[in-house]
């Protein structure tokens, strides 16, 4: 039997953006996470999203710059980060609708896939793709 040490819980995905309040609260209206924490330097940010935090933080910082390097950035509208952040609901087009209203920059129309999955694209005030869709069937 595999002890619990070899089987960890997913904890975060750490998102680098511009500016961290203004993405933490992008997110919040435009797909309907409650915000968790934004700290008082705007250095650090996170929404609820069930068992795993979605968390924000700059894209430059002194302490992970020096240590594990510079993130890089898309350079163009047709180039995407090599991220894709998901979220599944039940009305995929009344998210989809929701984001737009709020923000979010039409890519895709939701649309039936042949997997299973009503997909729909946006991105994100970074330029992020963000797939909104259904649980596959």
């Amino acid at each position: 039997m595999a002890s619990n040490i070899m089987r960890p819980a997913f904890a975060y995905t750490v998102v680098y953006v511009k500016d961290v309040a203004k993405s933490v609260e992008f997110y919040s209206r435009a797909f309907g996470h409650n915000v968790r924490r934004l700290d008082e330097s705007h250095m650090w940010g996170e929404l609820e999203s069930g068992q795993t935090t979605i968390a924000f933080t700059p894209r430059h910082q002194h302490e992970t710059d020096d240590l594990t390097g510079k993130v890089q950035a898309t350079h163009s509208d047709p180039e995407r980060a090599p991220i894709e952040v998901c979220f599944c609901y039940p009305d995929v087009d009344a998210a989809f609708k929701r984001a737009v209203e709020n923000g979010a920059v039409a890519v895709s129309e939701p649309e039936d896939k042949e997997w299973g999955q009503k997909v729909g694209y946006v991105r994100d005030i970074d330029g992020i793709v963000v797939r909104i869709g259904s649980h596959v069937k």
